[in-house]
């Protein structure tokens, strides 16, 4: 073998190798759920808030350009979460509903209020092949306001980003 054709071949390995690396990660977001329980539970302003997460999220996941957004449709999702939490616990039926439609990655969450003063994104990153929990997160956002939830969804997409860059 010539000089010449080992350092194609070198070049070829490092290129298919450095694409695998870098691959787009496929994933599915799953509308976030309300889970209120103040006194004053689930009025209209906040029924707002949580459905803006998801797109937020989405839309946070994708702005770096190593995530390609999967959408579900909402009659699926509605179809496969039995009750209240169903998917947020099982987290091998939401995999089955992110293989679906050829998701790597999907996150299931909700958006726990159990004050007036805070609350919290939660939220599950599973492992579609795999169909196990890959992370667990909490964020905590203090405050209602339109900037504290983009905040949050930013800080939840970064770390959403490294769990599955590691």
């Amino acid at each position: 073998m010539n000089r010449l054709t080992a350092t194609l071949i070198i070049i070829i390995i490092t290129l298919f190798s450095s694409s695998a690396v870098n691959a787009v990660q496929r994933i599915a977001v799953l509308n976030f759920e309300l889970n209120d329980i103040t006194s004053l539970p689930n009025t209209p302003q906040e029924q707002l808030r949580t459905a803006s997460i998801g797109p937020l999220l989405e839309q946070a996941l994708s702005q770096d350009g190593n995530c390609e957004i999967i959408q579900i449709n909402a009659a699926d999702q509605i179809a496969a979460n039995s009750s209240f939490g169903y998917l947020f616990r099982f987290n091998d039926l939401a995999a089955k509903l992110g293989a679906q439609v050829g998701a790597d990655w999907i996150v299931v969450g909700q958006h726990s209020k159990p004050s007036f003063l805070f609350s919290y994104l939660m939220a599950h990153l599973i492992n579609v092949k795999t169909q196990t929990l890959a992370a667990n997160f909490a964020i905590e956002l203090k405050g209602n306001h339109e900037k504290v939830t983009t905040r949050g969804v930013r800080a939840l997409a970064t770390k959403i980003d490294a769990s599955i860059n590691r």
